[in-house]
């Protein structure tokens, strides 16, 4: 099974945080995809740019608008992506607390839904 680790980090304890601690944070997530890699899991890890360069669109009836930042304002956004495969829900629980960003935000693990064209 393929999971996604959804990574939203709380800013109001990122931002705080000096250069140096920023770097370690940094160097231990580097680490941590190594570790993902040694181990055979991590399939795809990426950080996203902040909120304040993202763009929202919507195309409802027919219409298409779009809108700087995200959809909406939250404490937390969304700073990251992790896929790795995993033999359970179980598995992927126990690599996303090590995570060392979850001391920071919170991890959402979410399986993949593979979808197929039928075969009919």
């Amino acid at each position: 099974m393929q999971y996604m680790f959804l990574i939203y980090l709380d800013e109001g304890k990122f931002a705080p945080m000096t250069q140096a601690e920023r770097d370690g944070l940094v160097t231990a997530m580097l680490d941590y995809d190594d570790t993902l890699r040694e181990s055979g899991h991590l399939i795809l890890s990426e950080a996203l740019k902040p909120p304040a360069e993202a763009v929202t669109l919507r195309k409802w009836a027919g219409s298409l608008t779009t809108t700087d930042g995200p959809f909406m304002e939250t404490k937390e956004h969304l700073s990251g992506v992790i896929l790795v495969q995993a033999r359970d829900l179980n598995e992927a629980i126990q690599l996303a607390a090590k995570m060392p960003l979850a001391t920071l935000g919170s991890i959402e693990v979410r399986p993949l839904e593979i979808l197929q064209r039928g075969t009919a």
